[in-house]
């Protein structure tokens, strides 16, 4: 499928209307963002069932500051809306493809009960 582009204004339907989301955070003049980009394109396309979005630090400034950006690139995975992962730096294709296995593994609603129970 290839990821899509996210803005502020398609940010928050896509992060609540998806099962799984991954978002890199990137710019044009990063090396390491540049590096990074095949690598999230190729599990993009052999991943159908994630949804693979792409934040351009500059001209979603707003987006990225809300997000926290302070370095690119930035991968943040969310499940059912919620954050379950945030790092940045450029990853390998391996550690790619286990943190995808990670988060589609992850039961979110168990996660979610289980901090409610301890009152957080």
């Amino acid at each position: 499928m290839g990821a899509i582009e996210l803005t502020a204004e398609n940010f928050e339907s896509t992060i609540t209307g998806n099962e799984i989301v991954l978002v890199d955070f990137w710019a044009s003049w990063c090396g390491p963002c540049r590096q990074f980009a095949p690598i999230y394109e190729a599990a993009s396309e052999a991943n159908g069932d994630v949804v693979f979005g792409s934040i351009n630090t500059e001209e979603e400034q707003q987006l990225s500051a809300a997000a926290q950006i302070t370095s690119i690139p930035t991968l943040m995975a969310f499940k059912k809306g919620e954050l379950v992962f945030r790092e940045a730096g450029a990853l390998p294709a391996d550690a790619l493809d286990q943190l995808i296995a990670a988060v589609r593994d992850l039961d979110i609603d168990a996660v979610k009960a289980a901090a409610e129970a301890e009152g957080k």
